[in-house]
C-alpha cells in the first residue's frame, strides 16, 4: 500500500493511492498520517476503509510529506560504502547519528530554499524509514522490522560549510527551512521485494550526479533502527534518513553547490520520484 497526503500545507488530507496518479480519499476515516494514527496500528484497515471507494486523479493537487510533522528526524551518515569513499572517510564502525530539525519536513515537489549566507548547499538522495510504534531496547533486527511502517524518499538537503567547517555537531548545517522534502508517498514493507536492493539517483538539472543502490549501504534499515532503539525511545511517525549514495555536490572535483536557479529531481525505485525548484 502505498499512503500519501494531498492539499496545501497545513491541510494535507490523507490517501492511499491508486496505480501512478489516482488516490482513494480517507480522511473521513483517519485524522492524518501522524505520531497517533501510527500508533493505532491502524495502517493494515486501510485496505478495506479504500475498497470500493472511486479513486480520483491527483491531477495538479499538491502532494504534501506523507507524514505528518515527525516526533523526531534521525540522520545516519556515511551509511554507504562508496560514499565514505569518496569523502575520504573511513566506513564507520558503528551509525554515526545526528538530528535534523522536525520543522524540515515539506513536500516532495516544495520548493526548496537557499538560507541565508549559504556557500555550500548540497543534496543527498535517501532512503527515509518511518516508524510504526513506540520502541526501546528492542531484542533484535526481526522486532526492528516489525517496528517499521514504511519507507519513503528523502533528501537530506544539507550546507555543507555550517556542517564541517563551522565545527560542533551536524545538526546546524542540516535543519535550514525546507531542508527536508519527503514523499512522494510512504510505501508499506509488504510492497518491497528487498529493501537493500532499490536503485537510486538524483539530478542537477539535465545532469546525473547520484547513481547508487541501497546494496551498499553499511548498516541496513533493520540494524538502523533496533541499534537506535538502544539508546533512545523511538516513537511512532518518527523518520530516519538513512545516508546516502555518491555524488554530492562536496564529493566532486571540482565541487559543485546549490546557489539557486537549478531543479533537483531524485529517486528511489518503487517509492517514486521527487521534483524541486531551488530558489535563491
Amino acid at each position: 500500500m502505498k499512503l500519501l497526503r494531498l492539499g496545501q500545507p497545513g491541510a494535507e488530507k490523507p490517501a492511499v493511492l491508486v496505480g501512478n496518479d489516482t488516490y482513494i480519499d480517507v480522511s473521513d476515516a483517519v485524522h492524518d498520517f501522524d505520531e497517533a494514527f501510527f500508533a493505532s496500528g491502524r495502517i493494515a484497515e486501510l485496505a478495506s476503509i479504500a475498497a470500493g471507494r472511486e479513486p480520483k486523479p491527483i491531477g495538479d493537487t499538491r502532494i504534501g510529506s506523507p507524514i505528518a510533522r515527525p516526533h523526531q528526524i534521525l540522520c545516519i551518515g556515511l551509511n554507504y560504502r562508496d560514499h565514505a569513499a569518496e569523502t575520504g572517510q573511513e566506513v564507520p564502525e558503528e551509525p554515526i547519528l545526528f538530528t535534523k530539525s522536525p520543522n524540515t519536513i515539506q513536500g516532495p515537489n516544495d520548493d526548496v530554499l537557499v538560507p541565508r549566507k549559504s556557500v555550500k548547499m548540497d543534496w543527498e538522495v535517501e532512503l527515509g524509514v518511518v516508524i510504526g510504534k513506540r520502541c526501546s531496547y528492542l531484542a533484535d533486527e526481526a522486532e526492528a522490522l516489525d517496528a517499521i511502517a514504511g519507507y519513503t524518499v528523502v533528501n537530506d538537503l544539507s550546507e555543507r560549510e555550517w556542517q564541517i567547517e563551522r565545527k560542533g555537531q551536524w545538526s546546524k548545517g542540516k535543519s535550514a527551512p525546507t531542508f527536508n522534502p519527503a514523499g512522494p508517498w510512504l510505501v508499506t514493507p509488504d510492497e518491497l521485494t528487498d529493501v537493500l536492493a532499490l536503485d537510486m539517483f538524483l539530478d542537477v538539472g539535465d545532469t546525473r550526479r547520484q547513481t547508487g543502490s541501497t546494496s551498499t549501504m553499511v548498516f541496513s534499515p533493520a540494524f538502523i533502527v533496533h541499534y537506535l532503539s538502544q539508546f533512545l525511545t523511538l516513537e511512532p511517525g518518527d523518520l530516519i534518513n538513512t545516508g546516502t549514495p555518491p555524488g554530492v555536490g562536496m564529493g566532486l572535483k571540482p565541487p559543485v553547490f546549490l546557489h539557486g536557479g537549478e531543479v533537483l529531481t531524485l529517486g528511489i525505485a518503487g517509492l517514486g520520484v521527487q521534483r524541486q525548484r531551488v530558489v535563491g
